[in-house]
């Protein structure tokens, strides 16, 4: 077959709906575009740990450190489901590591804030989970097949994460004067970095198109956004909470919530490595994987004996 053929193969199958394997022919463009995407999203994962670990010795009840450590390690299982899809477009997971160790790989910007104080675990449950949901739960669609099984798994636990998290702050809502001053304090904090989690606009994303006609995005990042701020601003009500827009309001005509100007330079800036905690969240990272040395070195030099067992076993029986 021709490179021509294969591509054509390819668009039908994209067309179609019909998943695209790891070991079927693809453009290259498409596989960098998802190695970019998929390795990002599992860096972000990992990276997305540091903020709440930060409070898991300081929670405010067993309760609360219980369901805070199982959210943690569930991100860190989400991350390795990530890194598993990514391998199979033929990058390792060494690579992959290297790329965020050296700044050349991003993860999401909304982990280069602070976790000040504890109602900001539930800001970043109802937030900032809520709005991975609304990105992910079309991905469970993408037209890369493992990257969609993935997803499964993770929207299905990302969704108990966004449920503990706006808990914690419709317990705070209905607290005292002060606890209900720190919920709103902490969305004041992370509802603008939590709009921008969805990318730049339309107009000025460079990936969104193309994605978009591979099938691996299937709303661009301006429905994305909408949605998040539609279903997030009735939650809001709910809890007594106000969101930190004074040009927030219902246009009847669009069926949707205007919304007041996004500072695109705090995003922009945040993403080239300027934001609050970037250099924190990095070196973090880094510092982990360099003491984690011993520990891979021991899990090899142990796989490495145990193979060397089985083939001596095998040849013993054979003899």
């Amino acid at each position: 077959m021709t490179v021509h053929s294969f591509q054509q193969h390819f668009d039908e199958k994209i067309d179609n709906d019909v998943a695209i394997e790891p070991r079927d022919w693809m453009p290259d463009d498409y596989r960098k575009t998802l190695i970019r995407q998929i390795s990002q999203h599992a860096h972000s994962e990992i990276v997305g740990m540091l903020p709440e670990g930060n409070w898991i010795t300081r929670a405010p009840s067993l309760r609360r450190k219980a369901v805070l450590l199982a959210k943690v390690q569930d991100e860190g299982g989400h991350g390795l489901y990530l890194y598993s899809a990514a391998e199979t477009l033929g990058i390792t997971r060494d690579e992959m590591y290297d790329q965020l160790h050296t700044g050349k790989a991003k993860y999401s910007s909304i982990f280069n804030y602070p976790t000040l104080t504890w109602a900001d675990m539930g800001a970043i449950g109802w937030l900032v989970d809520g709005a991975a949901i609304m990105n992910q739960v079309p991905l469970c669609r993408t037209s890369y097949g493992p990257y969609a099984r993935a997803m499964v798994r993770v929207c299905k636990e990302e969704s108990f994460h966004q449920r503990q998290g706006y808990e914690i702050m419709m317990a705070l809502a209905n607290g005292t004067d002060v606890q209900k001053k720190l919920a709103q304090d902490a969305l004041n904090r992370w509802w603008w970095p939590s709009i921008m989690m969805f990318g730049p606009p339309d107009d000025n994303s460079p990936n969104t198109a193309q994605s978009m006609r591979w099938r691996i995005k299937r709303f661009t990042n301006d429905e994305l956004r909408q949605k998040f701020i539609d279903v997030t601003v009735e939650q809001a009500k709910l809890i007594g909470l106000t969101i930190p827009d004074p040009d927030l309001k219902w246009n009847e005509e669009r069926g949707h919530y205007d919304y007041g100007t996004i500072d695109w330079n705090e995003f922009w800036d945040v993403v080239k490595g300027n934001g609050p905690c970037n250099k924190e969240r990095l070196e973090t990272r880094k510092k982990a994987w360099e003491e984690g040395a011993w520990v891979r070195d021991a899990a090899l030099a142990y796989s490495k004996k145990r193979k060397a067992r089985k083939e001596n076993k095998k040849d013993n029986l054979a003899a």
